[in-house]
């Protein structure tokens, strides 16, 4: 039975996350769907990292089981044809070995935060981005994100219902930048680790942007890591303004 990996892309504004719902479209669902129309096979796919409602990807990893051993790039292409006209695309197929597990096989996943640092409201990205209209100054945030940086017990970044058994992860980048074209001024937050928590990169970004606005210091934010005080972070960040971009594996 061929194990196929697959490379996805998704806009995610339309669905109730990654994760297959009883009511709820999702694009775990919508990828389901597709393999049966395709190949008349019931599969259930594994990806790297279960997105929640509203949050996007450009490089999602998933697998699956087909009894047929089929071309990759029919694979690709048959599943795209019964995925449209949903926002989700599969760049890439490939035949790996039975030992590759999308989530588990994973060593870093990469996420991308983007907020629109303007007064005028987003045109084309709206769907996209996270509109700020006040000034951030992305040196501070950037200090403050060092902070973050290393094996740290992250409970003041954790959703309350978050399911993981321990709150501890070693957070390897959190770096912040801000990209300029013309009027259009984007401060860019990328961010890597084995693993995060539920909603730790969007509590991680509300943060950082109170940080931009002056109103936490690098040292507040450190304590708010150290003491887990979860009611001094920032505003949880929308979901609209987070990618996932990219996974690695060994």
């Amino acid at each position: 039975m061929p194990r196929y990996k697959l490379v996805i892309e998704y806009d995610g504004a339309p669905f109730c996350g990654w994760q297959r719902q009883a009511d709820d479209p999702s694009v775990q669902a919508a990828i389901e769907t597709a393999v049966t129309h395709f190949s008349g096979e019931t599969a259930r796919l594994t990806c790297a990292g279960r997105t929640d409602a509203g949050v996007h990807a450009i490089h999602q990893v998933a697998h699956l089981d087909l009894a047929r051993d089929w071309r990759t790039d029919t694979v690709r292409d048959a599943l795209n044809a019964h995925l449209r006209p949903q926002p989700v695309s599969i760049l890439s197929a490939e035949i790996v070995t039975e030992a590759f597990d999308a989530r588990h096989s994973a060593i870093r996943r990469h996420y991308r935060y983007r907020i629109l640092n303007r007064r005028s409201p987003a045109a084309l990205t709206r769907a996209h981005v996270w509109q700020v209209p006040w000034p951030l100054d992305a040196d501070l945030m950037r200090a403050a994100a060092q902070r973050l940086l290393g094996r740290h017990d992250f409970s003041a970044f954790r959703a309350a219902e978050c399911q993981a058994k321990s709150p501890v992860r070693t957070l390897e980048q959190l770096d912040v930048t801000r990209e300029r074209m013309g009027l259009f001024e984007e401060i860019v937050i990328a961010t890597s680790a084995r693993s995060f928590l539920h909603h730790q990169v969007r509590a991680m970004a509300g943060t950082l942007m109170l940080a931009g606005s002056g109103r936490l210091s690098a040292d507040d934010v450190a304590e708010i890591l150290a003491t887990r005080a979860k009611h001094r972070c920032g505003p949880l960040a929308p979901a609209c303004g987070l990618t996932f971009v990219g996974v690695d594996y060994a």
